[in-house]
């Protein structure tokens, strides 16, 4: 009796599989001329119209697949033209830039240029300094959005519309129109009107990192808006099940935000995340404004030149010949991004899926 029910529900499991087509065996490769002898062989059947057309066909088929490598490498080279140039003319002596001979690979290789730059950018105390401000301006950046976000993806209230088509209309404004009110905000800032009338006086933020931190806390302002969409899209596209799951556990709006929402929005997470830090990494017009002696990688590379002629000339009243201060600029350039790509060859693939998975289709 066993065996029988066995080998009936065998039967039924085997008619229950799906029955994979055959694959049909590959024709044989042939030759260029068995080609030619088949293409003339199908003309004798066909119209003079049709042979034209076929004949018209089979030529941009063949011109075609040529023409498409020389757009794309004529693109590529124009994207990545200035990293080759960057990377062939850091390290090469500077008395090589005069040399006409030399167009791409120099004839001696040397650190020398990227050495001078680090002693005059004092390179790692401003990277410590910059990723002070940078990784903790993006974390709580990254937060704030998310929160905002959210809000906006999953509660109706009113004004949500106009609200969310303000953040959209803020990124169109340039931070340079509210830099003004916002650095006499700083320079007198006096929480909810307290602090002056208790103490007579205004607390100034100016040279405080607060002034970095405090806008990144409430969004950021203008600059946050495309972060904001992000996580807005993204949390729409999540399954609103998940929320009811978590509301009849017990969990309440925060904690279905922390441990639910959160984790299956992630890969978005990374993506703003990166887009902040770059943001910040290559401000230099607010740092300036804020900040009088502030030691960043954007501001240092800003100052590159003078920095130089201060530290590597001695503050000699020398002009180096423009050619020649090249290489240092490009030395320059090619270690402050160096931190940025490896990042992004670290991170490549989250990233992408970051930006697949927002949801930017779909408003």
């Amino acid at each position: 009796m066993a065996s029988q029910t066995t080998t009936q529900a065998n039967a039924i499991s085997g008619l229950l599989k799906k029955v994979k087509p055959e694959k049909k065996p590959k024709e044989p490769k042939r030759s260029r001329k068995e080609e030619r002898e088949r293409f003339k062989k199908r003309l004798e059947n066909l119209t003079p119209a049709e042979q034209k057309y076929l004949k018209r066909k089979r030529a941009f088929d063949k011109v075609w697949p040529i023409c498409r490598g020389l757009i794309v490498f004529g693109l590529c080279f124009v994207i990545i033209y200035p990293l080759l140039y960057m990377l062939s003319t850091a390290f090469r002596p500077r008395t090589e830039m005069n040399d006409p001979t030399i167009m791409w690979l120099p004839k001696t290789f040397t650190m020398d240029n990227v050495k001078d730059v680090i002693k005059a950018m004092d390179f790692w105390n401003t990277l410590g300094n910059t990723l002070f401000i940078n990784i903790g301006c993006s974390l709580v950046q990254v937060l704030s959005c998310a929160v905002t976000g959210y809000g906006f993806a999953r509660y109706n209230f009113k004004g949500k519309k106009l609200l969310f088509g303000i953040v959209i209309l803020m990124i169109l404004v340039p931070s340079q129109i509210i830099l003004i009110p916002q650095y006499m905000f700083f320079r007198y800032f006096n929480p909810l009107g307290v602090f002056h009338l208790i103490t007579g006086n205004y607390i100034n933020l100016i040279n405080n990192a607060l002034t970095m931190y405090l806008p990144a806390l409430t969004a950021n302002g203008i600059r946050a808006g495309l972060f904001i969409f992000l996580f807005r899209q993204s949390f729409r596209g999540l399954p609103k099940e998940l929320e009811d799951a978590a509301m009849l556990d017990g969990c309440s709006p925060l904690r279905t935000f922390v441990q639910v929402m959160v984790p299956n929005a992630g890969s978005t997470f990374l993506t703003v995340f990166l887009l902040s830090v770059v943001w910040y990494w290559n401000d230099y017009y607010v740092s300036t404004s804020f900040f009088t002696d502030n030691r960043t990688i954007a501001l240092m590379l800003k100052n590159l030149d003078s920095n130089l002629t201060r530290i590597i000339f001695d503050g000699a009243n020398v002009s180096p010949n423009v050619r020649e201060l090249i290489v240092w600029m490009e030395a320059g350039c090619l270690i402050s991004i160096l931190p940025m790509l490896i990042m992004y060859v670290c991170l490549q693939k989250n990233f992408t899926e970051g930006i697949a998975r927002s949801g930017l289709t779909g408003m």
